[in-house]
């Protein structure tokens, strides 16, 4: 049986929502839009009519906004404002990125304030519907004015124009149309702005990393918790009173995680009289660090929800006073924000994530065999499966440079201070992937390290977690090729296919 669509209320469009989007789930609009969208195309017509000057309706774009249009061409400046902006350069936006543009433009449009007509949104939505998705250039976003070249191209198709993926093959726009068994769209008034005016393709890359973030949250509590099993380390770090007299909610929330996770193991006992005091940071301030970085995650979903459900075009129409007013909602600056913060979060999961698995190599901190393996020397094990994860971890700092610190003027200096939330939200996509394989590693050697703690069990959660990653890579006994294992393990970091103990909701 299909699942259940999801209905998407403009205004109220939850992460829930977005989440599933993303993973594929079909969606629709609530029928509740429709009136506002109606009335605010007929105060557009009704603009056009008074003969009033209103930038975007009949006016030029940026510098050109002093250029009145005549009524008669209207029609062809709204297409030559589609096709003269899809100028994106770079590789294809990921499907569930475009899945997630479409249902966000589709949710601002309907949110009565643009002054398109209702067919321009359903023929939005028929594109998800119909799986005829735009192919979508990456780059050349600079996050203001719009995302206007990735939303140029997602609009071309609109007009039979650009190129989209239908059935398996890469078509023009117009083909994909004919064998969709849709019509071209002849845009009016105010429609071509309403469609590249907005904040789509950076909110939709941001949401991207964001659910990866999560995912990679998830496994890395899973993994700090294996390896402080293997480690045979404290669990006092983690006791739910000193968090508490501290305060900060993502720490208090993690401490909680990493005791449940950690509930009821034999390891535990099996050293209560170690002579060790405390063990390294990477260890146990794992709810101060992890934490900190949840409640970044967290402020990040919030931002990029509201931003979701806003209206981000320019001019805004105001229906009930058929008023246009021009400022700046296009403008990603929280956006921006947000996807930084998501890199930042990110780029410290994976660094502590590589000093555990650098602990447990080592045999002089771990007790463990050197590089988790026997007969060293003869095998060099895990040494260059941590110089794999450090290599990822210098990456991910070159990375964490905050995008939106940056600003390059545009549009003859009209448009001269931008948002750079696109490229922002990319980066943040990277690291994301970066750090799911620092985790891998740290799995595949915090898994490695308990086996050399047998007989000795862990709690069931992390028995689980252990047998989740033995299905998908076995135990070292020689050296072998490793990548294979990296992969899969990538892979199930990426997917969420390790179990309750690698789950964790924002």
């Amino acid at each position: 049986m299909a699942a259940t669509p999801v209905t998407l209320t403009p205004g109220a469009v939850t992460l829930d929502g977005l989440r599933a989007i993303h993973g594929g789930a079909a969606f629709k609009l609530d029928a509740s839009a429709w009136p506002g969208v109606e009335a605010a195309a007929a105060s557009v017509r009704r603009i056009v009519e008074s003969g009033r000057t209103v930038y975007g309706v009949n006016t030029g774009f940026g510098l050109l906004a002093q250029t009145r249009i005549g009524d008669d061409k209207l029609e062809t400046l709204q297409r030559n404002l589609i096709l003269s902006h899809a100028c994106g350069v770079g590789p294809d936006l990921e499907r569930p990125v475009v899945r997630l543009m479409i249902a966000l433009k589709a949710v601002s449009l309907a949110r009565g304030h643009s002054g398109v007509r209702r067919d321009v949104i359903e023929r939005l939505m028929d594109f998800a519907r119909q799986d005829c998705l735009p192919v979508i250039p990456a780059q050349g976003s600079v996050g203001a004015s719009g995302d206007l070249a990735p939303l140029a191209h997602l609009a071309c198709v609109l007009i039979g124009e650009g190129e989209a993926l239908f059935d398996g093959a890469r078509l023009s726009g117009g083909e994909a149309l004919t064998r969709a068994g849709l019509q071209p769209l002849v845009l009016g008034a105010k429609e071509g702005l309403a469609l590249i005016n907005g904040t789509e393709a950076s909110t939709a890359l941001a949401l991207d990393a964001l659910f990866t973030a999560e995912r990679v949250m998830g496994a890395g509590l899973g993994a700090g918790a294996l390896s402080g099993e293997a480690l045979m380390g404290s669990h006092a770090p983690f006791e739910a009173r000193l968090h508490t007299v501290r305060g900060q909610p993502g720490q208090i929330n993690v401490a909680g995680r990493l005791r449940a996770l950690l509930d009821g193991g034999e390891v535990k006992s099996a050293h209560a009289a170690c002579d060790r005091v405390q063990d390294p940071y990477s260890f146990r301030c794992q709810p101060q660090v992890m934490g900190a970085a949840l409640d970044l995650l967290t402020q990040s979903a919030r931002t990029l929800v509201i931003e979701a459900n806003g209206v981000n075009d320019n001019p805004v129409i105001f229906p009930d006073t058929d008023e246009a007013i021009s400022g700046g909602n296009f403008h990603a600056e929280p956006v921006a924000f947000a996807a930084d913060q998501i890199t930042m979060a990110l780029c410290e999961i994976g660094s502590l994530s590589e000093r555990r698995t650098a602990v447990l190599v080592d045999p002089k901190m771990s007790g463990l065999p050197a590089f988790l393996v026997e007969d060293g020397g003869l095998n060099s094990g895990f040494m260059i499966a941590q110089v794999t994860a450090a290599a990822l971890v210098a990456e991910n700092r070159s990375l964490a440079f905050p995008a939106r610190v940056d600003s390059v003027p545009t549009s003859a200096n009209q448009e001269d201070h931008v948002s750079m939330a696109t490229g922002a939200a990319r980066k943040a996509g990277q690291v994301a992937r970066n750090a799911a394989s620092i985790i891998a590693i740290e799995l595949l050697c915090a898994a490695q390290g308990l086996d050399f703690r047998r007989p000795l069990k862990a709690s069931d959660m992390l028995e689980s977690l252990h047998a989740a990653i033995r299905v998908r890579a076995a135990h070292l006994d020689v050296d072998r090729y490793m990548a294979t294992d990296l992969a899969a393990l990538t892979e199930a970091v990426l997917d969420g296919g390790l179990g309750e103990a690698a789950e964790l909701a924002l």
